[in-house]
């Protein structure tokens, strides 16, 4: 049941996300979106750690998973670029 929880989160996470920041390069679909949010999480999480907001053991929560895919949609569009047309 943990699993179920972990998709969930991580799609209405990676949905706020794509709202929040809105762009013609945004992944796209279900699979994505989760994706999106459950990487979120864990780079929320893994910055926690590292500032000392979270201890070993402890994960990041639901605003916390939001600001890491937010975090991972802005190195998304980093990465993808802007597709200019050449004609």
């Amino acid at each position: 049941m943990h699993f179920v929880w972990i998709i969930i989160i991580g799609f209405v996470a990676g949905l706020i996300a794509r709202l929040i920041s809105p762009a013609p390069n945004n992944p796209a679909g279900f699979v994505l979106t989760t994706l999106l949010g459950i990487i979120g999480a864990v780079v929320a999480t893994f910055i926690g750690r590292a500032v000392g907001w979270y201890h070993a053991g402890e994960s990041a929560g639901f605003i916390g998973a939001i600001v890491g895919a937010i975090i991972v949609l802005a190195i998304w569009h980093f990465a993808a670029g802007r597709n200019y047309p050449t004609a």
